[in-house]
């Protein structure tokens, strides 16, 4: 799809900037809170009340270590295991618990409560990630309380919460390798009677990348919300999003990364996205213990992948077609999603049964659409047009029902079990031939958690629960429009854990398991993603998150997660005991931490073992670099952050700080180098 003309989206930009920076925003008399769904909530009760291991990097957090990307901040999360690509996370491969990261595929992603993946029923694919600059905190959730969203929660829930308007106007500039720069501005305000609030944040950046795959991003969001009266509030957000990133699914082949790690190997390819949303929050406290929230959100994101036609792979490097009038030599996968849904949830608090219950009841009408074409050009390396030779559309419609209620038996002990039921359709039509097809499923998924407050210090929390993901649409439904009785991927979710605070040590360990009688795994690579039945697979082991506060300014945290068990139980997929692709044995990360007056610092490592890249196991690498094991790799982070005074801030970081020369991944198409050592620098100013 054609993609709007560059000097006009910096014109967009540039008056953006200009209006937050001449507006005169009202002085906030306090601080409003805007009416949204939280996953876990903002306070240590919200916590306490979670039947599942939970996880929230604030907003400090985020400020000190100053993360390239939302996923970026998530190595901080127990479980969690990233696999870099582009290197500054703009496109999300999210692993949970020794589960294929591959788009994000595993999990839901929300951003303030709104599903970001483009299409949930279609292929639950994260093309786009919200960007960090713009984030409050992140929420991660896994276990029998995911029930209340869905689908797609066998790994856990990740919520991005995004700042709430700030007052007045604040600059942010960073410049740091490989030309990186960025610029930043924050404003906003409250109305006289302060029963209203709004305001801008805009980030562009731009950069050659780590391997002279540079990037053009510009990041608009447009926020506010009222008190409508004494029990009623509403919240509206807008957002803009566009970037074109010269990456590409081909990776280096051997002998490249050995002399040239740095190289692009596809200097033609480019992933361009372009994405406008909107979601409106309304909260109405009916009356005491009754409370409504819901939730109307829309996207539409454009992704256009351009990439060069292969012709051959060697250990050497990759050849592509020429464009000499002869063969197709460049193709545009571009496709067009768009998304609306209503989410509303009922919460009531009552004393039924002689106990205290915390009833909610949620239903979701949800949509979905997708547009994909392809197109071809036999002579422009740099097309972004071409032939039309593939055309096809995509719906779907999704009705989830839930329930849940939590006993509050006595001081200390509750239970919670719930239910949740999702039906969707799905429907496939080859615009260019009128063959069409549809399908349709319905899955119910029970659950039920527990926690027990055994003593001031200790919390054990407990859940089972039924997981489930739908099949891709162009897989459920096969070209020629027949139902390929694609079954929904399942699972059978456990956890077991305990949680707490002693003085100054602060912790949280959690034993899980996840069968699955029938996963879903790709099973090619960027030539065309086909998905099987897969029949059984198990994942199993133990994760870890600690912190101490050692005294006069000093702390250390970490995590770790140990995937005791990530294997085939059947042939479907794989040779049975074989270790499933990309599931690390161990994963780790740790830090020291220094704070005194306005100056914060702190040195991280972060560790991932050897992973496979096939259901093989394959060990010696092939020699286009595809296949093999990819070994483990450590590396080291250097922040520090100094509040100058109220207005001044500086700050700066070194990623990668002893420059460790690792792969990241051989998914999709050859080695992906991770990211060398690089530095950025910056200041903000509050006006």
């Amino acid at each position: 799809m054609a993609q709007p003309n560059l000097k006009y989206k910096r014109h967009l930009l540039v008056v953006a900037v200009s209006s937050a920076l001449t507006y005169q925003f009202p002085v906030m008399a306090a601080e409003i809170t805007l009416p949204r769904i939280d996953v876990i909530g903002e306070y240590a009760l919200a916590v306490s009340k979670q039947p599942g291991s939970i996880a929230v990097i604030d907003e400090e957090q985020l400020v000190l270590s100053q993360p390239l990307s939302t996923q970026d901040a998530l190595k901080s999360v127990p479980g969690i295991v990233i696999r870099e690509e582009e290197g500054f996370g703009f496109i999300p491969n999210i692993g949970m618990r020794g589960l294929n990261p591959n788009r994000s595929q595993k999990l839901l992603v929300l951003e303030d409560g709104v599903p970001v993946a483009p299409g949930l029923f279609l292929a639950n694919e994260s093309y786009y990630s919200p960007r960090v600059e713009r984030m409050q905190s992140i929420e991660v959730l896994k276990g029998a309380a995911g029930l209340r969203y869905g689908p797609t929660t066998i790994g856990g829930v990740i919520n991005y919460k995004t700042k709430a308007p700030e007052d007045g106007v604040k600059l942010t500039a960073r410049v740091g390798s490989n030309g990186f720069r960025l610029l930043g501005v924050d404003a906003g305000g409250a109305s006289p009677s302060n029963e209203a609030v709004a305001g801008i944040s805009v980030v562009t950046s731009r950069g050659d990348g780590f391997r002279h795959n540079g990037f053009d991003l510009n990041d608009v969001v447009v926020k506010g919300g009222l008190q409508i009266n004494d029990n009623q509030w509403l919240s509206a957000k807008f957002t803009y999003y566009d970037n074109e990133v010269n990456t590409s699914y081909v990776g280096l082949r051997p002998n490249e990364y050995k002399n040239n790690p740095g190289k692009n190997p596809a200097p033609n390819d480019y992933f361009i996205t372009d994405r406008k949303s909107f979601d409106i929050n309304h909260e109405w406290e009916i009356t005491h213990g009754v409370k409504l929230n819901t939730l109307l959100y829309w996207s539409n994101l454009n992704r256009d992948f351009w990439r060069r036609d292969i012709a051959s792979r060697t250990i050497d490097g990759t050849t592509f077609v020429a464009c000499n009038g002869v063969s197709n030599c460049m193709t545009g996968r571009n496709r067009e999603f768009e998304m609306f849904g209503l989410d509303s949830r009922l919460f009531i608090t009552h004393q039924s049964f002689g106990i205290k219950n915390e009833t909610e009841i949620g239903v979701r009408l949800h949509h979905d659409a997708l547009s994909n074409k392809t197109v071809r050009s036999k002579t422009d390396p740099n097309a972004r047009s071409g032939a039309l030779t593939g055309d096809d559309s995509q719906k779907a419609e999704g009705l989830a029902l839930y329930a849940q209620n939590r006993f509050v038996l006595n001081g200390k002990f509750a239970l919670t079990p719930g239910l949740r039921v999702e039906s969707y359709d799905q429907k496939r039509k080859n615009e260019l031939t009128s063959v069409a097809g549809k399908t349709n499923n319905t899955e119910v998924m029970p659950g039920v958690g527990a926690t027990w407050q055994v003593a001031p210090q200790a919390q054990l929390f407990a859940g089972a629960f039924k997981g489930f993901s739908p099949a891709m649409v162009a897989t459920a439904i096969s070209g020629d429009g027949v139902d390929q009785q694609l079954d929904a991927e399942r699972s059978t979710n456990y956890e077991i854990g305990v949680r707490g605070v002693m003085q100054r040590f602060t912790y949280e360990a959690t034993l899980f398991r996840m069968d699955f009688e029938n996963q879903i795994v790709n099973q090619s690579l960027s030539s065309g993603i086909t998905q099987a039945n897969g029949g059984e697979t198990l994942n199993q082991g133990v994760e870890v998150a600690l912190e101490y506060e050692i005294g006069s300014g000093w702390s250390v945290n970490g995590n770790a997660t140990y995937v005791q068990i990530a294997e085939f139980r059947n042939n479907a997929l794989g040779p049975v005991g074989n270790r499933l692709p990309y599931a690390p044995e161990l994963s780790s990360n740790m830090n020291v931490n220094y704070k005194t007056g306005g100056f914060k610092a702190n040195l991280g490592a972060y560790y991932v073992s050897s992973q496979f890249a096939d259901a093989a196991n394959t060990k010696v690498e092939n020699a286009i670099g595809t296949l093999g094991e990819i070994p483990g790799y450590t590396t080291f982070n250097l922040n520090a952050h100094y509040d100058v005074d109220k207005q001044w801030s500086l700050f700066g970081t070194v990623r990668n700080l002893f420059d460790k020369k690792y792969i990241a991944s051989r998914n999709p198409d050859g080695i992906f180098p991770g990211v060398g050592r690089n530095l950025e620098v910056g200041a903000s100013y509050k006006f």
